[in-house]
């Protein structure tokens, strides 16, 4: 994991388990989030379906509307939702959380690198159903330019094992788009395949991402590079209740 808010929502995740594999729902308190809420998201994963049931304000804008009731798989590639699917899946019966590299795409091939967490919660059954999740974006936002993210490529995946219990609280964390990648030894990340490497998209590997998704999307006329980026801006959290809202 590279930024500082995804290791502060894994710890959290971790601390209000007390002793169980997973935390419920209801363990989870919104002012303990609060510098995250923005970045936060919950996901129904009942039914082999993974559909978003609340989003923090700054995913919506990010995302270009509401996210409650969508397919959280809707935006990416073919072959990213296969490995996603099984990633997910994993996470479930395996009770670990999984973190997501990914770049992605506006509709005039503006690209960004983003960073997503999804920890398996339970909600009122002995089996974790839903993911608390946070996504952050790692790169500079200005190529979005207000533009919403419309295609989304995995680059690698990694379930996320804890040698040691998480002791102390880190640091707050930065504004969304900064760099802050401070290393985690409590934390033992491994791949898909179970190995200690990570598992990474062939055509990304020997280049960069951001370039590989500018040549895998359709050209369009007058496509910026990936250096070629325009500023925006982004607004503030919003309030999440995580209690019962079962249908």
């Amino acid at each position: 994991m590279k930024h500082r808010n995804s290791h502060f929502a894994v710890g959290y995740w971790s601390r209000i388990r007390n002793g169980r594999d997973t935390p419920d729902q209801v363990d989870i308190d919104p002012r303990a989030l609060k510098r995250l809420l923005p970045f936060v998201f919950l996901l129904d994963a009942r039914g082999g379906q993974f559909t978003y049931r609340l989003a923090g304000t700054t995913l919506c804008e990010r995302y270009g509307g509401e996210l409650r009731g969508r397919d959280f798989l809707h935006p990416w590639d073919s072959d990213s939702r296969k490995r996603l699917t099984e990633m997910l899946e994993r996470s479930l019966k395996t009770r670990l959380p999984l973190c997501l590299s990914s770049v992605g795409a506006t509709n005039d091939c503006r690209v960004i690198e983003i960073e997503t967490v999804l920890m398996p919660v339970t909600f009122g059954a002995d089996h974790p159903e839903r993911f608390l999740g946070v996504a952050q974006i790692l790169s500079d936002i200005s190529p979005l330019g207000g533009r919403p993210i419309n295609f989304e490529r995995l680059v690698a995946s990694k379930l996320i094992y804890e040698d040691e219990p998480f002791t102390h609280t880190p640091p707050p964390s930065p504004p969304d788009g900064r760099r802050a990648r401070p290393k985690a030894p409590h934390l033992r990340l491994v791949s898909s395949r179970g190995g200690t490497t990570v598992q990474r998209d062939q055509m990304l590997i020997y280049g960069d991402p951001l370039e590989a998704l500018l040549a895998f999307i359709p050209v369009a006329s007058g496509r910026p590079s990936a250096s070629e980026l325009i500023s925006t801006g982004s607004r503030p959290a919003f309030p999440l209740r995580f209690g019962s809202d079962r249908d």
